[in-house]
């Protein structure tokens, strides 16, 4: 019997995140790294029939003219990440994989997105549908063209401002008329559902979060994951919090300074788009408490960073007979070297729920995300008992 194999789909291939996972896809097929990162390579998934590296083919959608080869050699230049000798090593699969790569569509962008639209071959988009058609034929041709068994869709793209609901988006009836409401992410998260693809957001943008794109995903059989992938401070917030709850010690405030370069960041300078990751950041803090503390987050674009985001968080908290303490923490990482992993993770774990039969949102995933689609829980720890808990159901 031939090997499976599979297509990871990468809206904003060409970002860090994005040329990161094609990397590690790469090394992990040959043997060049371990599975550090990879949270179902532990040993209590190995029960779980999930697709290896070497099953995996790369494809995706970009507005910009970088391919995956050039966008990897760009941030081991500027944040001096990757081992060059791993790079010569999967050089010839990353530029295999870039033909894979598309030109992405952007409806209506703001101007922080706008800006990095370079591809000459990029094609103003004129109307939603046309939108969803593009992003289809370019999925179904992926599939064909490289005689692959299942394709899994991540949005691994810049954020988008927030978008609020409305009553169009609270059913697929109301919703077909008014596909010109929906932003870009959106308009990929219905191309993707409504052709049959898993679908998962990494992004704290709206994508498929709404209900009349989850009425979709139940209606052709696919799987739902997001959103917005938990990599750092909020990571650590979701552990912490809870101890100051279980110990009984009152949180008087949390404050977080996040500074980070990178193309993210860029974007993120723009007021409208930072105010959906702030809000995402933000939201956890009263829900593992029971209770809102005075919190404050911010997030500042320091170019010089490049990739390294740095955390650092300042706890004030009242102890036995009123004492006021803190706790102070700084957390530093390469972002895009954090998220790869778990992108895998994701990926595989999506494929096989929809070899299963699964369809709508994924809720054994919520330890992975800020803001955890369908779940009410935002504790880290019970979380990933909910994954755990998922296993003996295989």
């Amino acid at each position: 019997m031939a090997p499976r194999r599979v297509g990871l789909w990468l809206i904003g291939a060409c970002g860090g995140v994005g040329s990161t996972t094609a990397l590690g896809l790469s090394a992990l097929a040959r043997n060049l790294t371990s599975t550090t990162g990879l949270v179902t390579a532990l040993p209590r998934f190995a029960a779980m029939t999930l697709d290896e590296p070497a099953n995996f083919v790369v494809g995706g959608h970009d507005i910009r003219k970088a391919n995956l080869l050039s966008a990897v050699k760009e941030l081991h230049c500027r944040s001096n990440v990757f081992d060059e000798r791993t790079i010569a090593a999967c050089a010839g699969d990353l530029e295999t994989w870039s033909a894979n790569v598309r030109p992405g569509v952007a409806y209506h962008p703001n101007a922080a997105i706008a800006a990095m639209a370079d591809r000459p071959d990029l094609k103003p988009v004129v109307s939603p549908k046309a939108a969803i058609e593009q992003v289809q034929r370019d999925l179904k041709a992926f599939q064909s063209g490289c005689g692959l068994d299942q394709v899994v869709v991540v949005n691994a793209a810049s954020t988008e401002p927030p978008f609020e609901l409305a009553d169009e988006h609270q059913s697929l009836e109301g919703l077909l008329p008014a596909l010109g409401t929906l932003p870009t992410s959106s308009l990929y998260a219905f191309a993707a559902i409504d052709a049959g693809f898993p679908y998962v957001n990494l992004t704290p943008s709206r994508g498929a979060t709404m209900p009349a794109l989850e009425e979709l995903a139940r209606k052709r059989g696919v799987p739902l994951a997001g959103q917005d992938l938990k990599t750092g401070e909020t990571l650590l917030k979701s552990v912490l919090a809870p101890l100051f709850a279980r110990r009984n010690l009152k949180v008087l405030s949390w404050v977080g300074h996040n500074i980070l370069g990178n193309r993210d960041g860029m974007v993120l300078s723009d007021p409208q788009n930072k105010a959906s990751k702030v809000k995402s950041k933000d939201a956890l803090l009263g829900e593992l408490l029971g209770y809102r503390p005075q919190s404050h987050v911010s997030i500042e674009y320091i170019e010089s960073l490049d990739d390294w985001k740095t955390a650092w968080d300042h706890i004030h908290f009242e102890g036995f007979l009123g004492t006021k303490m803190t706790l102070q923490f700084t957390w530093q990482g390469c972002d895009s070297l954090l998220a790869a992993p778990l992108v895998l993770d994701i990926a595989r774990l999506a494929l096989l729920a929809q070899r299963r039969g699964e369809a709508g949102v994924m809720k054994h995933l919520a330890s992975f995300f800020k803001s955890p689609v369908g779940v009410d829980q935002y504790d880290f720890n019970k979380q990933f008992e909910m994954l755990e808990d998922y296993i003996p159901t295989l």
